[in-house]
């Protein structure tokens, strides 16, 4: 697909604060742990704990990754090892889980 730098937030409800913080240190590693074709891909990533406030609806912790493509993206979900290994950390600490993407249009 072809089209603008794509931007993804990720978001996540994770209670547990140790859980939290081990999650934040493998989206710290990502972007160079993250390889396609043998070279890092991910453009940036941008995470942190949702500050208390109750526009949040539970969320924990938010993330925004910066794919150069959404074939970039797809790879991520499907292929990427890194985040495989994410995910499966993820899937054992969170009571739930949203994600968005989009082009920057401004």
């Amino acid at each position: 697909m072809a089209g603008g730098q794509i931007n993804r937030i990720t978001l996540f409800k994770i209670p547990n604060e140790d859980d939290r913080k081990k999650l934040l240190d493998i989206y710290r590693e990502m972007p160079t742990k993250a390889v396609k074709n043998g070279k890092p891909y991910i453009r940036s990533v941008t995470a942190g704990t949702a500050k208390d406030d109750q526009r949040a609806q539970g969320y924990t912790v938010a993330v925004q990754s910066v794919f150069d493509s959404v074939d970039d993206m797809i790879y991520y979900d499907n292929e990427c090892a890194a985040h495989g290994n994410l995910k499966a950390f993820a899937k054992t600490v969170h009571q739930g889980a949203m994600m968005v993407f989009f082009e920057n249009e401004l």
